[in-house]
């Protein structure tokens, strides 16, 4: 592709080369930086961009696109934000594929997930119709399914991922949105038809600072979207509503004045049952996930269908037969008289959720196993800490992914928020081994939630993802010398 293509409404400034020149590839990282590729230099986290020029020049670059030029002559475009930049040369390089399909974004701290799932099965159900996934656990063009390393991949990526949507035959793209995703312009380039928020709890203060720069990052969403679904139980639901630069619809539970509101709700332990209600029509709608949170993804997805002009009983008939998403209120089967709940909640308000859904089919104890990550918001640590002492009748505190922190250390922040009580809390910071005495305390009529890993199936420790799947845990643990569970809880060497 000629480079005046590829640079097609993409700001620069400056002196340009040859617009002329053929482009063979993109790329931000020299390590697989082909010759005749446009280098586009972005500052990161931990390192930035601008300090491998030079060896991608070496590596035969044909131009670099960059916020600071080095110093002399040279094959330099300069830009004031690499990062969007990236994001416009890879929609042109790849022919604009959202352009040809109907998009929506899902944002917010909790039910990202869940929701873009239900959005899937639903357009799936409704019209018969081939839908992309974008998301945390998984990515999926139709029934395919390919891996996940990040809830919204980097924009060349995303790109990418997006023609083979559409070269597969794909009418519709259902994306989750972070925020870190919004505010590195990953999803630049793209109008989604409906941009749905869900909720904003504390979650990523590590990087956005304050809960106001977080609900910024998140409506950023709304500039690029034709229509914006709010969650109007939720106060950013509701500031979003105010500010909005496109037309509005709204969900609720509580507020009549709603578009689309939940009545008569009746929890089971297997699912939950509700009326929607909207300009005058009524479905009565049966999702077979459990927990009072669920209403709300079930409402955020039926008002991005409205938003399609898609029919609600139409709509509410595949709900019925929904799946579940791998590692939301996931249920391990067990040979105990006991339940075991896999759930990925690693936020305060997630743990609240999980835990007081588990508790209205818990007969016995609850217990809750949980750690907190590394090298993210270490405010919401002892408020953790404080909502499972709260909730439950016994925390198991360990570690989720320690990154490159102690476990150790993260705990003790976990700790502060907890009142010292050696009957209603567990130590353990090995998760293996902590999952191990959780499930040796098992009584009949107990639940025992395992939150924060979800769908992971590893473990990050000091920069190395170890293979650890929950699942597997606990079906091995199950497989140990009985008279060994009951003592101790511990897992042999080399079960994980």
């Amino acid at each position: 592709m000629k480079l005046r293509d590829l640079l097609a409404g993409v700001p620069l400034r400056g002196e340009h080369p040859d617009l002329d020149m053929e482009i063979s590839s993109i790329s931000h990282d020299t390590r697989t930086l082909v010759p005749g590729a446009l280098f586009v230099a972005m500052p990161g986290d931990k390192t930035d961009g601008h300090r491998y020029i030079r060896q991608a020049l070496d590596r035969g670059a044909a131009a670099v696109l960059c916020q600071t030029p080095p110093g002399g002559p040279g094959p330099w475009l300069v830009t004031e934000d690499s990062r969007l930049a990236l994001a416009l040369v890879s929609a042109n390089w790849f022919g604009r594929p959202g352009d040809g399909m109907t998009l929506i974004a899902v944002t917010g701290t909790n039910g990202k997930t869940t929701t873009s799932s239900l959005i899937k099965e639903m357009l799936e159900g409704t019209l018969g119709t081939k839908v992309g996934l974008v998301g945390t656990n998984r990515n999926m063009v139709g029934q395919m399914e390919l891996p996940a390393h990040r809830t919204t991949p980097e924009s060349y990526e995303l790109q990418a991922l997006l023609r083979r949507m559409a070269d597969e035959g794909c009418t519709h793209v259902v994306m989750e949105a972070s925020s870190h995703a919004l505010v590195q312009h990953r999803t630049a380039g793209l109008t989604f038809d409906v941009g749905v928020f869900t909720n904003l709890t504390q979650d990523h203060l590590d990087y956005h600072r304050t809960m106001e720069e977080y609900r910024a990052a998140k409506g950023r969403l709304f500039r690029q979207c034709r229509r914006a679904v709010l969650n109007l139980d939720d106060e950013a639901g509701r500031w979003y509503l105010d500010r909005l630069p496109c037309p509005g619809f709204t969900y609720s539970e509580n507020r009549a004045q709603a578009d689309l509101t939940a009545r008569n709700i009746r929890l089971f332990p297997s699912h939950v049952e509700f009326e929607a209600v909207t300009l005058g029509h009524i479905s009565r709608v049966h999702l077979p996930i459990p927990g009072g949170f669920s209403i709300y993804n079930a409402l955020a997805a039926l008002s991005a269908g409205l938003c399609l002009e898609l029919d609600l009983a139409s709509m509410a008939a595949v709900l019925r037969s929904v799946h579940g998403v791998k590692g939301r209120v996931e249920i391990v089967p067990v040979p105990r008289a006991y339940t075991v709940l896999i759930d990925y909640a690693h936020s305060p308000n997630a743990l609240e959720n999980i835990l007081m859904t588990a508790r209205d089919f818990t007969a016995g104890r609850l217990i809750c196993l949980f750690g907190c990550g590394g090298d993210r918001d270490r405010t919401k640590r002892p408020i953790m800490g404080s909502v499972v002492q709260e909730l439950a009748d016994l925390a198991v505190v360990t570690s989720d992914n320690p990154r490159s922190e102690e476990p150790e250390a993260i705990i003790a922040d976990i700790l502060t928020g907890m009142t010292p009580d050696p009957e209603r809390v567990h130590v353990e910071p090995d998760r293996a081994r902590a999952i191990g005495w959780a499930l040796a305390q098992g009584r009949p009529g107990d639940v025992i939630v395992l939150a924060g890993k979800g769908h992971e199936t590893y473990q990050e420790i000091r920069g190395v993802q170890y293979p650890m799947d929950e699942r597997e845990i606990v079906k091995k643990w199950f497989e140990t010398a009985p008279e060994r569970q009951e003592r101790t809880g511990n897992i042999p060497a080399g079960i994980v």
